[in-house]
């Protein structure tokens, strides 16, 4: 079983980088576009039931602390007994955090809580450490 570790909070007082244009993925089910929780956010391009499937989190495997940043997702496998990191490549880095998610990773699969509407960002809490951040 898989069990996600909360994310290191990023750092305060760091400059926002511009986009450029919004970056786009091959996802039927979700795509980038601005947020009002954070910059850019993650968004059903249809409707979601409970249970379905958002994304994969992709991305290079990471298994030090120094290889942590900004869009790297923490996993505990509970059967193995370790924990690795993924830094996020695809558009489920973009998921915002939300005390409120309707989403939540299991391992690196990215499931809705509830029903999504088509429109709706795309949240998952994140822990304790992004409280502050809504």
């Amino acid at each position: 079983m898989l069990k996600n570790i909360t994310p290191r909070k990023p750092a305060k007082g760091k400059a926002k980088k511009k986009q450029p244009t919004l970056p786009v993925f091959d996802n039927e089910r979700a795509e980038v576009r601005e947020s009002g929780i954070h910059g850019l956010g993650l968004f059903a391009k249809k409707a979601l039931r409970k249970g379905s499937t958002v994304g994969y989190y992709v991305g290079e495997k990471v298994t030090s602390m120094k290889d942590d940043g900004d869009h790297v997702l923490w996993i505990y496998d509970e059967d193995e007994e370790t924990e690795y990191g993924i830094d996020g490549v695809n558009e489920t880095r973009y998921v915002n955090h939300s005390k409120k998610a309707n989403a939540n990773f299991d391992g690196e699969r990215l499931i809705a809580l509830r029903g999504i509407k088509a429109g709706e960002e795309i949240t998952h809490d994140y822990g304790e450490a992004w409280s502050d951040l809504g």
